[in-house]
């Protein structure tokens, strides 16, 4: 064989050997980015498209190494080198070393995952921890994150919100599967944490997530649905259209999400309630915004909420939707922040906008919603509301808020367990709302279940700890245990200054110093006589007077305090039930005997159950 030849066939051989060092280095390197990318945040995708982008490099890598040589003055052109100057037999066996070196590292990160990391004891143990955890929640199920506004103004964010919410309502029409609400989902807007993670907290198996665009008169969406076990895309879309098609784009989706994940849909068209039966944009968008003002809360953002869908419902009278929105801010406004007269003319706006909706919107499940809401609260007719709930219920069965407002009604008709049952499976539509928790906690004190009510308000805690209202009720179950000193230490940590106040006064009353709890009293029956009735009444059935009790109570069905719904399942009132002045009120309120209200308990828990 000449030299030239030999040289050649060495070279050859080489291009072999490059080829392995190829691809051992690269499964050396996405075997470590598998295993210590999460521990550092890295994205579930990239180790997908490290190898995608090896692949697409590889046959770059075997032509560079045909065409060139390394010699020691360099890189040169294979035609460049005489045969008598290769050294393609030494570079042969510096391959052969580097071939071994880069094999033994990936054997030993592919053994180091098999017997170590994966039995927990290395970086990636909650990764592999998570894995398990999905694999065990069912396909059919998902997550709606916040779509993401890229129009370059943050006053449109509530625009991309809207529709994120229109897409989980829709989504919940889908019966065979599982939505997880907004105010769970919606907490990992800008989330750093993987998808695996993110499912896991909401113990879904996919999450939708995408952008959206608006300039001018159209609208861009892009979407993409991920199974989170392995962040996959199972589907995607780019929607390019015109404003005015934004209703029909929400429903493609709807049908296109339902085609990925092999469900089968009725007939019956995915059409969201919130949408306008005529298709107007112009008045669905600014009952977006009036929508996302009026949830601050204060009295300026209900009245600017109200004048906006005063706005939305001059552009489309027929707007169902609109009508409901303004009774729910009506109401509240009423409720929360106004007396006497303007009291009056709040509620009686927020019952005509109640009776619109509803004869606009009869067969859907916010107009008996926003419907049983002004029965129980203002007209004291609580069957009536239980029945427009329930109602609401087997039009929306897979709706958590839709359980909630249902399971409040059968407590507040003394049906505890029906109430409880229907809260858990709310909170499994909507794991990390600390507000249904502290409802679900209060409905278990009121069974006397303390045990299960303290852990209940510690799970919400864990999710909000500055949220209003949890340690009251921890200083509540404290103050039924008998202990004052816990009840004083969870008083003075309740971050509502008002429910602090009760609260302290609450804690007095079992202290042990009378003149202590007579001056507590004292000083908060002078700076809320005539905004917290009831919470009086509280106070006066833990010191066991109840004539003052009852006169306080009269004095709550007066001022029309919205809290006098919860007399049955209240846990100061037991022991007075008996009184004949218990069952006189509960008949002014509209509520049934302390009797009839366990009687009905199995009848209500078969109607729960649509």
């Amino acid at each position: 064989m000449s030299a030239a030849s030999f040289v050649a066939e060495l070279r050859r051989r080489n291009v072999l050997r490059a080829g392995l060092l190829y691809i051992g280095a690269i499964w050396a390197i996405a075997q470590g980015i598998a295993q210590l990318g999460p521990a550092f945040g890295a994205p579930d995708w990239l180790t997908r498209w490290f190898v995608i982008a090896a692949i697409i490099g590889f046959p770059f890598w075997i032509a560079f190494a045909w065409f060139y040589e390394l010699t020691p003055q360099g890189l040169k052109r294979e035609s460049e080198v005489a045969p008598d100057e290769s050294i393609a037999h030494l570079t042969g066996r510096r391959l052969d070393f580097w071939i071994i070196g880069i094999l033994a590292v990936a054997v030993v990160l592919l053994l180091t995952n098999t017997f170590v990391w994966r039995k927990g004891a290395g970086l990636n143990e909650g990764a592999h921890d998570i894995v398990a955890v999905l694999s065990k929640i069912p396909a059919k199920s998902i997550a709606v994150l916040p779509l993401i506004d890229e129009s370059g103004d943050k006053d449109q964010q509530y625009f991309s919100d809207g529709l994120s919410e229109q897409l989980i309502s829709d989504l919940t029409q889908i019966n065979a599967l599982k939505v997880i609400g907004k105010s769970s989902s919606f907490q990992f807007r800008d989330s750093k944490e993987s998808t695996g993670t993110i499912a896991e907290k909401l113990g879904v198996a996919n999450l939708l997530e995408g952008t959206v665009r608006r300039q001018g008169d159209r609208i861009r969406i892009v979407v993409s649905l991920i199974k989170a076990v392995d962040g996959s895309q199972l589907w995607s879309q780019t929607y390019d259209r015109e404003l005015r098609d934004i209703f029909a784009v929400q429903s493609e989706i709807g049908h296109a999400v339902a085609s990925a994940l092999q469900i089968r849909l009725l007939s019956k068209p995915i059409v969201s309630e919130e949408q306008p039966a005529s298709g107007n944009v112009a008045a669905y968008r600014i009952m977006l915004q009036s929508r996302d003002i009026a949830r601050h809360g204060t009295e300026a953002a209900l009245r600017q909420g109200i004048g906006l869908l005063g706005s939305a419902i001059q552009q489309d009278p027929g707007y169902a939707y609109a009508y409901g929105a303004l009774s729910n801010d009506w109401m509240n406004l009423g409720r929360l922040y106004l007396t006497g007269e303007e009291r009056q003319h709040a509620y009686a706006q927020a019952r005509d906008a109640a009776a619109v909706e509803l004869s606009l919107a009869p067969d859907t499940a916010s107009a008996h919603v926003d419907r049983g809401y002004v029965l129980a609260g203002l007209d004291r007719d609580q069957q009536g509301a239980l029945i427009e709930f329930d109602r609401a219920r087997a039009l929306a069965p897979n709706d958590g808020n839709t359980m909630a407002f249902l399971a409040g009604q059968l407590s507040n008709l003394g049906q505890l367990q029906p109430a409880v049952d229907l809260y858990r499976r709310a909170l499994d539509t909507d794991p990390l709302r600390a507000d249904w928790y502290s409802n679900l906690a209060n409905l278990l004190v009121a069974q006397g279940r303390l045990d299960e009510a303290d852990r209940a308000l510690h799970e919400a805690l864990a999710l909000q700890p500055d949220f209003p209202g949890l340690y009251q009720w921890l200083a509540l179950t404290a103050t039924l245990r008998g202990d004052a000193p816990a009840a004083l230490r969870n008083a003075e940590k309740e971050t509502d200054p008002d429910l602090k106040a009760w609260s302290l006064a609450m804690a007095a009353q079992i202290a042990g110093d009378s003149k202590q709890a007579d001056a507590s009293l004292r000083a908060y029956v002078a700076k809320y006589g005539s905004s917290q009735p009831y919470l009086i009444a509280e106070l006066y059935a833990l010191r066991g007077q109840p004539d003052d009790m009852f006169q306080w109570l009269d004095r709550a069905l007066d001022l029309q305090d919205a809290s006098i719904v919860f007399l049955l399942y209240d846990p100061f009132f037991p022991r007075y039930q008996h009184d004949p002045r218990f069952a006189a009120l509960c008949r002014k309120i509209g509520l049934p005997a302390p009797g009839a209200a366990s009687a009905d308990a199995t009848a209500a828990s078969n109607g729960a159950g649509h």
